[in-house]
């Protein structure tokens, strides 16, 4: 074989991982996207639950907007509002509105979410780099750096929608995270996040994929909360999380970052059998 020609299939280590932000290595609960889009509806006098401003959660801010606006009960409160369906131009002003709010409150909930500390040193000891993609644009992502690092947490890169042609369930932050990190195949880096966007993002990206359920979007919860929830409702909540990740194509799916060495384990165990994402 050449020099440089790839191996087929890939057997070896894997080479980097590509992490989300909120709900997976900051804002616990993943709260702080959640209440901002609440916020703007209410301000158009058009309310939505905390589910369905969940719903998209992953996505470029402007295209979650347009798809809460899409569904059709926020579609019909709108058009007897407004005697008329919501627009581009509709999509355009909120997603405005929307960017000063975020900026706002993301120093509040830039808490490192425990556990993610030492997944990204047990990481770096695999010899992996450690990247991230976000659905924050760059002065959001630019401050929570900062904030993150101040807390212990610096990944090698950062890639959110304002550097890519659209974001997800598109391959293109997390490609350009790899391109970024110097690493490949793909099937040598693991995107982790917790929403079904993160998961179409690194599937369409040809790489492996964990799926974070308790810290992140699908329980929605602070860690306070999750921990004053009796057991049994816990158990339950979990349980469709995991359900609900598992549907999306997540390869493996864990409580939290914290978990993320076993799951590595088991994907490099799937990598050495010749297994491919």
């Amino acid at each position: 074989m050449a020099d440089g020609a790839p191996a087929r299939p890939y057997r070896g280590p894997l080479r980097a991982a590509i992490f989300d932000w909120a709900g997976t290595t900051v804002d616990y609960g993943s709260r702080a996207p959640a209440g901002v889009f609440i916020d703007v509806f209410k301000r158009r006098a058009v309310p939505i639950t905390v589910e369905q401003a969940r719903g998209p959660m992953g996505m470029h801010k402007r295209d979650h907007i347009a798809a809460l606006l899409a569904l059709p009960s926020v579609t019909a409160m709108w058009r007897e509002l407004h005697g008329r369906p919501p627009g581009d131009t509709d999509v355009q002003s909120m997603f405005e509105e929307l960017v000063p709010l975020q900026l706002a409150c993301l120093r509040d909930y830039a808490d490192v979410i425990p556990g993610t500390i030492e997944a990204v040193d047990a990481c770096r000891r695999r010899g992996m780099k450690i990247g991230s993609t976000t659905g924050y644009n760059r002065p959001m992502i630019e401050l929570l750096l900062g904030e993150a690092k101040r807390r212990g947490y610096e990944p090698d890169c950062a890639v959110c929608v304002d550097d890519v042609p659209a974001g997800r369930p598109h391959p293109y932050m997390a490609l350009r995270a790899a391109i970024l990190l110097e690493s490949y195949p793909m099937e040598a880096i693991v995107k982790v996040g917790d929403t079904a966007q993160d998961i179409y993002e690194g599937l369409n990206a040809g790489m492996w994929t964990v799926a974070v359920a308790k810290t992140g979007n699908e329980i929605g919860l602070s860690e306070a909360e999750v921990a004053a929830l009796p057991a049994d409702e816990l158990a339950a909540r979990l349980a469709h999380a995991y359900e609900r990740l598992r549907a999306a194509g997540a390869h493996e799916v864990i409580d939290g970052a914290g978990d993320l060495p076993a799951a590595l384990d088991a994907i490099e165990a799937r990598l050495a059998n010749g297994e491919r994402p």
